[in-house]
């Protein structure tokens, strides 16, 4: 779609260049900090100081422009799109994002995917700092959010554990004026309903400002499924052929809490106090029943398992903000945090004549505790540079429990697994960073940094002795923004940098994790403590253009060559199946991103009301170890898009609008003797917003109306086993969910 004035011709050329092209660029604001100051000097002289400081902040951050005035190639989600579909959940709300893919069934959240990697490709980070262990995204209500950063390059005084880029949440922060607001709502999914109730409550007197938020939800689902395994010999005589009918239902419950204090000082500094407190309840119930057709049975012809967990964490940060002699800065951030886990875990299994053969009772008690601190010391030294200087680590220790008993029926064939284990790791994570941003001319700025990150993990536990692993990366990079001359809404970007991926806890324990029917397609799993990070240079570029009425249209490119990739192999043991990770060669992944978003009155002038976005997303991969075709890394998502629209209607209080979302699937080449495949997933989501009165909305919304059946595989061909394949059906639902929303 062209609009006046929007020369296609650069963007080709961008493209072109994205590939070839070695560049810099800045960093993003740290989303930590109240209003980031850190560019004021390059906008002020110094002598401005003696101007109020108060009245110089807030007209500065009232008239920035993130993704425009940054550096760093990042897109900024503002509260208003945040909210706007009444999203229960973080997931539901990155799911419509540029780049952003989610793992799973579709309409059920799942892992978050930057340009279609996940598996901790993608960092997500809360207040710019990496989630601490245990925590979880659906912990925090989307009416905490104040905006959400897609940060597509790594930044020096953010983590470069982000090979495929960083998501950064940053939650709200400054109190303006008194508030009070509640937000009652009701869902439906399949059948089953659910509540929620959300509660805000923020005011300021003098130096104090507080703000108060919290949730609660409760809901019920109920998820049938279908499996089919099918299998045949070296010679290629089919000797297993199963269906598996599996049925999931349960309740869930959460309650949260987020008091935040601010504290402006009498000598100008800033107090800021903020906590976190969730604690949720799950209990669910799967059960299968099989359908064997050939001679080849399953361990149980059907089973119940029975899951009951509670999880409770607290999260808690202190940051102080002190202001310096010529516009220098220094902030300090600590924070403590803590979760604790309970799960009891009960298995029946059942024989061919529907006879008890197994009765399997499972507890287990895991608990995550640790403390992170950051800061950063900030002055412009030089003329047109601003200069940073920081730390930022991070200690955690997590401690499990797991108790598990065995009562097998004589004669089932099978045998008493009891296991009493226990295991303990602690994470240290230290990193050191300095940058320089500078401007060299009205059109053209420079970012140069430098981080220095090493993670050292220790574990112990029953069965291994302890296991250290030690790994540190020095991540230089650099980023430039250069505004075309002559055009007041053209610039480009371009970057380097150096990332890198840790190998996650659960990945270095040598423990063994058993699935309920071993096969091929449903292995065990042990871990390796041995792995290395993988290390990623990357380029990128971007060509944006931005419209008078606020509208923009971008289109940016990438590559990453990556070292010492983390994959995951299939080996057969004593007749037991089971996967481990290991370090396995290169591979190459590289992309094409085009988002835009703008009122159609931007094209036709007595147009109505009517509001565009849309997003496209082409990524492609190549793993060096794995023969093609398809041997994508990490099951990369090659294409995904969203289009949506909000319409404003003009004789009545109504705004009405949609998202319209693709993400295709495919085969994908695990190792020569494994693939996988994924239905393409479309996704289309409603909603609808009535103003009564300025205090007053009902906002209804329909989510997953498409209701697309979800398909899966895994198959497997061996030279010794002959072939195995699993085929999952996973139908899906529409969910409906009103809230009310009024504020005091």
């Amino acid at each position: 779609m062209r609009t006046p004035g929007f020369p296609l011709s650069v963007i080709a050329v961008s493209i072109l260049l994205g590939f070839n092209t070695v560049a810099i660029a800045q960093e993003s604001k740290n989303a930590s900090s109240e209003s980031d100051s850190s560019k004021l000097p390059k906008k002020a002289p110094v002598k401005a100081l003696d101007t109020p400081m108060q009245k110089v902040e807030v007209q500065g951050a009232k008239n920035y422009d993130e993704r425009r005035q940054d550096t760093a190639t990042k897109i900024v989600v503002t509260q208003e799109d945040i909210v706007r579909y009444g999203d229960t959940t973080v997931g539901d709300v990155l799911k419509r994002l540029p780049g952003i893919t989610m793992g799973g069934v579709q309409g059920r959240g799942g892992e978050i995917r930057m340009r279609g990697l996940g598996s901790g490709y993608t960092q997500i980070m809360l207040n710019g700092e990496p989630s601490p262990p245990g925590f979880s995204l659906d912990s925090i209500s989307p009416d905490l959010i104040e905006r959400i950063e897609i940060i597509r390059a790594a930044t020096a005084e953010l983590s470069t554990q982000a090979i495929a880029g960083a998501i950064n949440i940053v939650l709200k922060r400054a109190v303006q004026t008194a508030q009070r607001e509640v937000k009652v709502g009701a869902s439906e999914d399949g059948g089953r309903f659910g509540e929620n109730v959300n509660l805000q409550i923020s005011d300021k007197a003098g130096r104090y400002s507080y703000s108060v938020s919290g949730n609660f939800n409760h809901g019920q689902y109920e998820r049938p499924s279908t499996i089919v395994e099918s299998g045949a010999d070296v010679s290629g005589k089919p000797n297993k052929q199963t269906r598996t009918d599996q049925l999931g239902w349960g309740t869930f419950n959460g309650i949260g809490l987020s008091p935040r204090v601010n504290i402006s000082l009498a000598n100008g500094d800033t107090l800021t106090s903020q906590s976190f407190v969730n604690a949720n309840r799950f209990t669910g119930y799967t059960s299968e029943a099989s359908q064997p057709l050939l001679e080849k049975l399953p361990t149980y012809f059907s089973d119940l398992q029975r899951i009951e967990s509670d999880f409770a964490m607290v999260r808690s940060d202190l940051n102080w903000i002190h202001k310096l002699t010529d516009s220098a800065k220094l902030e300090v951030k600590f924070g403590l945090n803590f979760n604790r886990r309970n799960s009891d875990v009960g298995l029946l299994g059942y024989g061919k004549e529907k006879n008890q053969i197994l009765d399997r009772k499972s507890t287990s008690d895991a608990s995550d505790k640790g403390f992170t601190s950051t800061g950063k010391y900030s002055a412009p030294f030089v003329e047109d540079h601003a200069f940073v200087f920081g730390w930022d680590g991070a200690y955690s220790k997590r401690n499990e429990h797991r108790l598990q008993s065995d009562i097998v029926a004589p004669g089932s064939n099978l045998i008493a697994l009891p296991l009493n284990e226990t295991y303990d790791a602690d994470v240290t994570r230290v990193a050191l960073f300095a940058q320089d941003e500078w401007n060299v001319t009205k059109q053209w700025s420079v970012y140069a940094g430098l981080r220095w990150e090493a993670i050292e993990t220790r574990n112990q536990g029953t069965g291994y002795d302890e296991v250290t692993n030690k790994s540190s990366v020095l991540s230089p990079i650099l980023q430039t923004l250069w505004k075309i001359p002559g055009s007041k809404n053209d610039q480009v970007r371009l970057g380097l940098t150096r990332t890198y991926k840790a190998p996650s806890s659960g990945q270095l324990i040598p423990r063994r994790y058993q699935s309920n029917n071993n096969s091929e397609t449903n292995p065990d799993s042990i871990g390796n403590p041995n792995l290395k990070p993988e290390l990623a240079w990357g380029i990128d570029a971007a060509f944006e253009h931005y419209l008078a009425d606020g509208g923009t249209l971008s289109a940016s490119v990438y590559m990453r060559k990556i070292d010492d990739i983390i994959r995951t192999k299939l080996d057969q043991i004593n007749g037991i199946w089971f996967t481990s990770p290991a370090n396995d060669g290169q591979a190459t992944t590289k992309g094409i991103e085009l988002d835009g978003k703008f009122p159609l009155r931007s094209l036709i002038s007595d147009a109505p009301a009517i509001d565009f976005r849309a997003n496209l997303s082409l990524n492609w991969s190549d793993l060096k170890t794995v023969p093609g075709p398809n041997n994508r890394l990490d099951s990369q998502t090659p294409v995904s898009a969203n289009i949506g629209m909000d319409y404003k209607l003009s004789k009545v209080p109504l705004t009405i609008g949609g998202n319209a979302s693709y993400q295709s699937g495919g085969l994908v080449r695990i190792s020569a003797e494994q693939t996988t495949y994924s239905v393409p997933k479309r996704v289309l989501d409603l909603y609808a917003l009535w103003k009564f009165d300025p205090k007053t909305n009902l906002r209804i919304s329909v989510a997953n109306l498409l209701h697309q059946d979800n398909v899966s595989s895994n198959t497997v061909i061996n030279q010794l086993n002959g072939t195995s394949q699993q085929i999952r059906y996973t139908p899906t639902t529409v969910a409906v969910r009103a809230m009310l929303e009024h504020k005091f």
